[in-house]
């Protein structure tokens, strides 16, 4: 847990990625906060750890969310259409969603906020997809910003079904168009769905990799600005 002040009032809640240790994505919130300037003591940037370990796979820092396929995965790398993915559930996601739930109402209690508040929701691959999720299928409100960091769409039957809740968020996107574990064509799919339903979404496209880069940083940092004052 980061906090840009003393009195931090809006959360951001970071989910990593799959293999990743919980505090992966900490560095995000000492840029954030150079680029936030004055505004950044608004903000408390929390990093929860995935509640499965991967010691046994010879990561022993390493969490997951939900178990993953990697031969599954490195088909559908080289796949010319990743349908097969849109429409899958992961088994666990349930679990995970629940878990992310419940600490999201254990941050807000601890800076005495709620969900109708500004706050932030996001993560990176896997932990992208799991807030994607959060956001949609659990019982906590919306975020009024929703940060997407190489996702991609997956559940997509049952994410359609409530699009509507996103009516008054925003979702920032980014995405490495030669991204080889979760290929771009799956966040371009992802923006349609929701471009589709209305919802207020930005797909910041990169040469690069499964990785964030200095931009997408910079316009997240904008976004989260915004929630300033609100």
């Amino acid at each position: 847990m980061v906090d840009g002040g003393p009195k931090p009032s809006i959360p951001v809640v970071l989910c990593h990625g799959y293999g990743a240790p919980g505090h992966d994505l900490a560095s995000l919130s000492v840029e954030w906060l150079n680029l936030l300037g004055d505004r950044g003591g608004h903000f408390r940037f929390v990093f929860p750890a995935a509640p499965l370990t991967l010691a046994e796979m010879g990561m022993p820092d390493g969490r997951a969310w939900w178990p993953l396929n990697m031969a599954r995965l490195q088909q559908l790398a080289g796949a010319t259409s990743l349908d097969g993915l849109y429409d899958e559930i992961p088994p666990g996601i349930d679990q995970a969603r629940d878990a992310l739930a419940q600490t999201l109402a254990e941050v807000f209690e601890s800076i005495q906020s709620d969900a109708g508040r500004p706050w932030a929701l996001g993560g990176f691959s896997q932990g992208a997809m799991l807030t994607m999720d959060t956001a949609l299928r659990s019982d906590v409100g919306p975020p009024p910003l929703l940060l997407q960091f190489s996702g991609a769409l997956i559940c997509r039957p049952q994410w359609t079904q409530h699009l509507d809740r996103l009516n008054a968020s925003r979702v920032l996107q980014s995405h490495g168009r030669m991204d080889p574990i979760l290929p771009f064509q799956g966040a371009k799919a992802l923006h349609e769905m929701l471009a589709g339903a209305d919802v207020t979404a930005t797909l910041h496209s990169f040469d690069g990799p499964h990785t964030i880069d200095i931009d997408a940083v910079a316009q997240s940092a904008v976004a989260l600005a915004d929630l300033v004052g609100r």
